[in-house]
């Protein structure tokens, strides 16, 4: 969602809170307990899961690595699923010509530092560019440019944009702020 006035411009950024994210987390803790429970099965000598047969299963080795990838896959299952509890990424880019600041605002990891707010000056701004890498791991990223050649993305890395919107955005946000594009 993108708010604009002649003055303030606010980007809500998305988080973690993602349909995908629900997916891949569902998809590994089901798949991780699978592993989990053939590898319990192979140490109690019977089946936990009635589908899968685990007499050919010898604990050892096999039993213990399919215990040990089930708690590791489980694990970062959770992990996922508290990044998306905790929506973790969420929050703004704003905007303010009037003032003459840019803050950028994200909810990191439950602790002190959960929210993470990144205030500076326009002027301090040299340029907004664009950032794109085509191939197996594309990515397509706006960032600012700071005086000193600092960078400071202001997109996701996995923002699903076509090259067009992303050129786009990056020169409607270089206009409003009246300063240079570059790696367009």
């Amino acid at each position: 969602m993108k708010r604009q006035s002649e003055w303030i411009r606010v980007e809500s950024i998305r988080g973690a809170r993602r349909i995908s994210n629900f997916f891949w987390a569902f998809i590994l803790i089901l798949g991780a307990l699978g592993f989990l429970l053939v590898g319990s099965s192979s140490y109690l000598g019977r089946d936990l899961i009635p589908l899968l047969p685990s007499q050919q299963i010898v604990f050892i080795p096999q039993g213990i690595v399919m215990c040990f990838y089930g708690i590791a896959g489980i694990s970062i299952g959770f992990y996922l699923g508290f990044a998306i509890s905790w929506d973790i990424g969420n929050g703004y880019n704003l905007f303010d010509k009037q003032r003459g600041i840019v803050r950028i605002f994200r909810w990191g990891f439950p602790g002190e530092n959960r929210r993470i707010c990144i205030q500076f000056f326009m002027k301090d701004i040299q340029a907004i560019g664009l950032e794109i890498r085509e191939g197996f791991y594309s990515r397509r990223i706006i960032y600012m440019r700071m005086k000193g050649q600092q960078k400071i993305f202001l997109t996701h890395i996995s923002e699903n944009s076509t090259l067009k919107e992303m050129e786009e955005k990056a020169a409607n946000l270089a206009r409003f702020m009246c300063v240079s594009i570059e790696g367009i």
